[in-house]
This record gives structure tokens, C-alpha cells and sequence, in this order.
């Protein structure tokens, strides 16, 4: 690939001087552990057991290799140039503006919607304990509490993440320590199914897997906003090179281990598995009493950590956005080192999600769902691209902010875009994501189109390169 001629010194942007570093290491650590281990794992990879069978462990040991090349990659691009604009930032400084717009109003758009989504699975969790009330007074309690949150001092957000990344971890931990001692019939009380449930690895043939392989790809969603945190961290640099460092063991341990624990302990044909859960039905299976309301509290407590998170997510990249580019100004304004106008913005149009679930949920909230369906794969692509760009202008200009290193580059960036373009393939092939893949397309296209017009206007108006 070509190297541009752009120097990777582009012009100061103001916005790492006007946030606060309010973030301490020990929130980085936990954001970036507490994002790994989201509602979609503890949820929603009961469907891709049913689909894929004990192959599942498989699929998220290949997309988990994805990961881990996307988040060495970013790591590398955000330990060199910290931004609260991660991978918008990169992508501006690598391709060009067009490309930070497309990607950044892309990810708030999905960040956003998330908000909704999640604020709505934890008001149904809620009134299942309290039947009667009713499911948007819960929601509108979670937004306030939550954009109240990250109008404060950052460290706020901080010590709210820390905390429930630290009830996220210590629960998984202990299904670990459970699981592994039923499966060596150590655990009392218990029988060790020993490879019972592991004779047919491919129950339902190369469809389960990859239906379980684009399940899995989805589930890690998360892992980006510690890049976006690291920017107002004390040493954002150190934060950021801990973080990506230590992705690998967390992989490997909360995802791939559970799955393998999982369907181990389970069928993978059992009804439980959909119906109550995976770590449900591994619960009762073990013959934890309160197995169901226990899981409950842990879903609960993921889906809020990501409405925090996601809130806190999508204000610093609208507020970058806006620094670096065109949109309503006001979102950069900064108050007590926090871009108070973004996080009520973002607040705003993630409760605006929740109604349009209650509204129009047939074709409106449907063609929302379906528009962001692949954000996270364009997001993937275009970190990719600009980790290729960046790296050799780094090498030639600044080889001393190589603090964190793509491995075997550039092969192993050239083999993790030839990953995704397999998975854009498979999503092609497959009816429930073929609408998603095609709806995606169509908002980036527009965003795209939208970002080189005005690229191309800042240029006639010599503002731009």
C-alpha cells in the first residue's frame, strides 16, 4: 500500500489539553477487563451454542484471534497518538478526513443505539423482580442516573466502571473456578459428564459453525473504549500498552474458557441453553439454588456497565468529531474538563432509541437495529487500513512512539483484513445478517459521501490538506 505524503505530525488538536486525566491505571485496568465481558456473552451466546454446538469454541477462538490483531493494532495507533478520537483520530490522520467522519459518526450512531438497547433489557430485568412497574420509568431512571454520571468529573465514570467491571470479573471468575472443579468432580454433590457432551463437535455441519462464528464476532464489541478512555488517563501511553497487552490472557480466559466450560457441563441440544441462558442452565446443572436470579444481577449489572460505558464512549467521540471537523460546535465545549453538551446529546438520542422500540418497532427501531448491524466490522476494517498507513510513518518519522508493535507486521494486519473480509462474506451468505450487512453499507456510504464532500469543500477553502 502506497505511503501518503502527509506527515504523521498533523496540526495540535485541542482536545487532549482540554479534557481531564482524571482516569487512575487502576480504572484503565478495569475498564479494559470489564470490557470484554458484556450482556452478549452472558446472553447471548446461548444462540450461537444451540447453532454451533461445542464448535462454538472454536468460532470464538477464531474471531477472538481477530480481536486480539484489531486491538494490537489499535493499541499501537493510540499509544503513539493518544485521542480521545481513537480510531476516528488514526483513521483521519491516515487516510483522510472523510474517513474519520464516515467512521466516527458511524460508531456514535451504534454507541448511541446501544444505550437504548441496553437500557430496555435492563428495565425488563427489573420488572420481572417488581411486576406492575413499568419498563420506561426504569429506563428513563437508568439514562438519568448514567448521564448524570458522565456529566461529573470523569473520575466518576471511572469509579463506576472500576466497580462494576470488578462484580463482572469476580462473577465470571467464579463460574471458572466452579466449573472446572464439576468438571474434575472435585465440586461435592456433583458428577463429573466428563466428554459426554463433547462427542459430536459438529452437531449441525459448517452452517452451525459459521452462524456460531458471526455470533461470536459480535460478542466482542466492547474492547475499543478503553482506547477512548486512555486519553484522559494519567499516562495515557503506559495505560494504553497494559491494556492491549494483557487482551490476549482475558480472551482467552473469559470468553473461550466459558464457552468450553459451558458445553462441557451442558448439552448443547438442551432448551435451557436459549431459554434461561448458558451460565444459567451451567448453574442449575451444578445444583446452585437461586442459579437464575443470581445470573440476573450479574446481566443486570452488564448491561448498565455498558450503558455507562457506551454513554461515555460516544460524547468524547462526538466531541472529537466536532473538534477535528463539521458539526454543531456546541459539542466541544468543554466544562470542568468534561464535554457536558455530548454526553446530554448522546443521552438524548439513546433515549430517543427507547422510544422508537415503544413507538415504531416494526420498521423504524427494526431499520435501526439492521443499520447498525456491521458498525463494528466497518469500524475493524478502517483500523486496519490506517494501522498500515501510520506504521510506516512512524518507522521513518517518530520510531520512538512505537510503544506497542503490531506482531509480524504487515502480514498479520493483511491476514486480520482478509478475516474480515471473510466474515462480510458470511454475513452475505446468511439471510438473518444479509439485511444488517447491506443496511450498514448504506449508512456508511452516505456518511462517506457526506465526509469527502465537506473534505473536499475544506480543501477549495484552503483550510485543509
Amino acid at each position: 500500500m502506497p505511503v501518503p505524503s502527509t506527515s504523521v505530525e498533523t496540526p495540535p488538536q485541542r482536545e487532549e489539553s482540554s479534557l481531564s486525566h482524571g482516569l487512575k491505571q487502576r480504572h484503565l485496568s478495569m475498564i479494559a477487563l470489564g470490557g470484554v465481558i458484556g450482556a452478549g456473552l452472558f446472553v447471548g451466546s446461548g444462540a450461537g451454542i444451540a447453532a454451533a454446538g461445542p464448535s462454538i469454541v472454536l468460532a470464538y477462538t477464531l474471531s477472538g484471534l481477530l480481536v486480539m490483531l484489531v486491538m494490537r493494532m489499535l493499541g499501537e495507533m493510540s499509544a503513539a497518538h493518544p485521542s480521545s478520537g481513537s480510531f476516528s483520530a488514526h483513521a483521519e490522520r491516515a487516510i483522510g478526513p472523510w474517513a474519520g467522519f464516515t467512521v466516527g459518526w458511524a460508531f456514535w450512531v451504534l454507541l448511541c443505539t446501544a444505550v437504548g438497547l441496553e437500557g430496555i433489557g435492563a428495565a425488563k430485568i427489573v420488572t420481572g423482580w417488581l411486576p406492575g412497574t413499568p419498563e420506561w420509568a426504569w429506563v428513563a431512571l437508568f439514562m438519568v442516573v448514567f448521564c448524570g454520571t458522565n456529566l461529573a468529573a470523569v473520575k466518576n465514570f471511572g469509579e463506576f466502571e472500576f466497580w462494576f467491571a470488578a462484580l463482572k470479573v469476580g462473577a465470571i471468575s467464579l463460574f471458572l473456578v466452579l466449573g472446572v472443579l464439576a468438571l474434575t468432580g472435585v465440586l461435592p454433590g456433583t458428577d463429573s459428564p466428563g466428554a459426554s457432551n463433547l462427542t459430536d463437535l459438529f452437531p449441525n455441519g459448517g452452517e452451525g459453525l459459521v452462524i456460531g462464528l458471526l455470533a461470536s464476532v459480535f460478542a466482542y464489541g466492547g474492547l475499543e473504549t478503553v482506547t477512548i478512555a486512555a486519553a484522559e488517563s494519567e499516562n495515557p501511553v503506559k495505560g494504553v500498552a497494559v491494556a492491549v497487552r494483557t487482551a490476549m490472557w482475558r480472551i482467552a480466559l473469559f470468553y473461550i474458557g466459558s464457552m468450553a466450560v459451558i458445553v462441557a457441563l451442558v448439552p448443547w441440544d438442551s432448551t435451557a441453553v436459549v431459554e434461561s441462558g448458558p451460565y444459567v442452565a451451567a448453574l442449575d446443572r451444578l445444583g446452585i439454588p437461586g442459579a437464575g436470579q443470581l445470573m440476573n444481577v450479574v446481566v443486570l449489572v452488564a448491561l448498565l456497565s455498558a450503558m455507562n460505558a457506551n454513554i461515555y464512549g460516544a460524547s468524547r467521540i462526538a466531541y472529537s468529531l466536532v473538534e477535528r471537523g463539521p458539526g454543531p460546535k456546541a459539542l466541544s465545549r468543554v466544562s470542568g474538563g468534561v464535554p457536558r453538551l455530548a454526553v446530554l446529546a448522546s443521552s438524548v438520542f439513546g433515549f430517543l432509541c427507547v422510544l422508537l422500540s415503544y413507538w415504531r418497532p416494526d420498521d423504524v427501531f427494526s431499520w435501526l437495529l439492521n443499520m447498525i448491524g456491521a458498525v463494528i466490522l466497518v469500524v475493524w476494517i478502517f483500523i486496519a487500513v490506517s494501522q498500515l498507513r501510520l506504521r510506516r510513518i512512524l518507522e521513518r518519522e517518530a520510531p520512538e512512539k512505537l510503544v506497542v508493535r503490531m506482531w509480524a507486521f504487515p502480514w498479520l494486519t493483511w491476514i486480520a483484513l482478509a478475516g474480515m473480509a471473510g466474515v462480510f462474506v458470511l454475513m452475505a451468505r446468511e439471510p438473518g445478517t444479509r439485511v444488517q450487512l447491506y443496511s450498514t453499507g448504506g449508512m456508511v456510504l452516505v456518511l462517506a459521501a457526506v465526509g469527502y464532500a465537506w473534505q473536499r469543500a475544506r480543501k477549495r477553502a484552503g483550510t485543509g490538506d
